[in-house]
């Protein structure tokens, strides 16, 4: 179904964001300055955004990459998943373990990147389970879980930390918004929330707690 004009997929207000859109303007010049003026608007909130979310959770991400640095030293894996964006989100910072620009490798995966597990799961069992049942067939006590979401409150991500929980992982979770679930979860150890009410904004910034996360534990001096 189409969305309603100058609305988004969750009903909200669009021209906000995009002024131009709604505008009777018919000068290709003032367009373009519209534009571009759109663009630095947003490249100075994103920034400002990310920069004032790294510093605020500064603490939570030393207190995290000192937990999970130790748990990789005894053997531990980390397992990564969320929903949508927040999916390639998830496989990225698993590749960014996996897969790091400098220093040792570390075992990483992203439990979104096999469609064909995700289907049969889906398919067999329902969609809520997709990733608590991998979490199931392959991850230990001692192993790192991390979700990754904007709203932090999609079920299928809150049964997968609530198994996580059970096998005794240690489970971070990365929530826009308010954090929704995820904040207040006893099922989560940590989490980091990008207090933004933009999707965009929410995923760069968790973007950028994620390379944060990843040259913290780097710095850690991990081996393995």
């Amino acid at each position: 179904m189409r969305n309603e004009p100058g609305l988004d997929a969750g009903h909200e207000p669009t021209n906000f964001l995009y002024p131009f859109i709604d505008a009777q303007e018919h000068d290709r010049g003032s367009l373009l300055v519209d534009l571009a003026a759109s663009a630095q608007a947003k490249a100075a909130e994103s920034a400002a955004l990310r920069r004032s979310t790294v510093e605020s959770s500064a603490e939570l991400l030393a207190k995290a990459a000192a937990e999970m640095a130790a748990r990789f030293a005894a053997g531990g894996r980390l397992f990564t998943f969320g929903n949508g964006g927040s999916s390639t989100d998830a496989t990225t910072l698993a590749t960014l373990f996996a897969r790091p620009p400098a220093g040792r490798a570390l075992p990483a995966w992203s439990l979104t990147a096999d469609e064909a597990i995700l289907t049969a799961l889906g398919n067999d069992v329902g969609f809520e389970l997709v990733f608590a049942r991998q979490l199931i067939a392959r991850a230990d006590s001692g192993d790192i879980a991390v979700a990754m979401s904007t709203s932090g409150s999609s079920a299928d991500l809150t049964v997968a930390l609530r198994e996580a929980r059970k096998r005794g992982m240690y489970v971070l979770g990365f929530a826009g918004y308010d954090g929704g679930t995820f904040a207040t979860s006893p099922d989560v150890d940590a989490c980091f929330i990008v207090h933004s009410q933009s999707v965009h904004r929410i995923q760069e910034s968790q973007a950028l707690l994620g390379y944060q996360l990843w040259s913290a534990v780097h710095e850690q001096g991990t081996e393995m």
